[in-house]
């Protein structure tokens, strides 16, 4: 028998304790708020594009996230080039250049179960690695686990809530990074988005909430590919879910956002980014990124 073999068969033999998942579901939060996420913006290496994409969605999407325990919802969004051509700013401390990110996967994970999730992902992950279902063409631009902070919504009661946002049929996201003024002006940035921002761009545009975060650190034994996170004390990711598509509303709705919160004095705006929902199983899109 070959090491190889010898470790398979160790895998499927292994007392795996299924008690203990009855134990564990018996007990700590469980609701449905998406307390934290995980937002991963990724540039498939040239030439990679097809490959990258059939690896994400048939293997890694499912083994390397929707499995794991405590992520309870999720969806992949592309930027075509024509997107990817109105982003801004041009000097993107996010992205350089600022068109770089093709892709972005979007993930909810129940409120008060982020450590329990960080401990499986990095474990699965690391297997994942070892049995060579990693895909290493790909360059990770912008990849953080963040904390739920704020949901703006435009119709106030009416219309699908933050938990609905991944598997609600949105036709559009777009994704805009604030860096405040320092950690210690950050909840004053917040608070403006909040009450006094986004309530007035919401109101009659095709965004239907904005949901915020605050990115978190990745753990020491994160995969060296992924670089660990900036601007943990003073960044803010904000979430546009879109019922157009963002080509069609963009000049009217979304340019000169960072014009507003440079007005404020109370950060600066760092990337605007737009994309459109990819159609799982499907190569849409793929010939269209450069």
């Amino acid at each position: 028998m070959t090491d190889e073999t010898a470790d398979e068969t160790a895998d499927e033999t292994a007392d795996t304790r299924p008690g203990v998942y009855a134990e564990l579901a018996a007990v700590g939060p469980y609701g449905v708020h998406p307390g934290h996420a995980l937002i991963t913006m990724v540039e498939p290496h040239p030439g990679h594009e097809h490959a990258y994409n059939r690896w994400y969605e048939d293997d890694h999407y499912i083994a390397g996230a929707m499995a794991m325990p405590w992520m309870y919802a999720g969806r992949r969004w592309v930027a075509t080039r024509e997107l990817q051509l109105l982003r801004y700013p041009e000097k993107s401390a996010v992205a350089q250049p600022v068109t770089a990110g093709a892709y972005i996967s979007t993930y909810w994970v129940t409120d008060g179960r982020y450590d329990e999730h960080m401990k499986w992902t990095v474990g699965i992950n690391k297997r994942l690695n070892r049995d060579g279902r990693v895909y290493r063409d790909r360059t990770h631009v912008f990849t953080a686990f963040q904390d739920h902070e704020a949901t703006v919504y435009r119709d106030g009661a009416a219309g699908p809530r933050d938990f609905h946002a991944l598997d609600h049929p949105y036709r559009g996201l777009v994704v805009e990074v604030v860096d405040a003024e320092g950690p210690e002006r950050r909840a004053e940035l917040l608070e403006w988005l909040r009450a006094r921002h986004l309530p007035g761009r919401l109101d009659g545009s095709p965004a239907a909430m904005v949901v915020i975060f605050r990115p978190t650190p990745l753990p020491g034994d994160r995969m060296t590919y992924v670089k660990q996170v900036e601007g943990v004390d003073s960044r803010l990711t904000l979430l546009w879910f879109l019922e157009r598509d963002p080509g069609e509303c963009w000049q009217e709705h979304f340019t000169r956002l960072d014009e507003a919160v440079a007005e404020s004095g109370l950060g600066r705006v760092e990337l605007v980014a737009p994309f459109i929902p990819t159609v799982p199983g499907t190569n849409r899109y793929v010939d269209q990124l450069r």
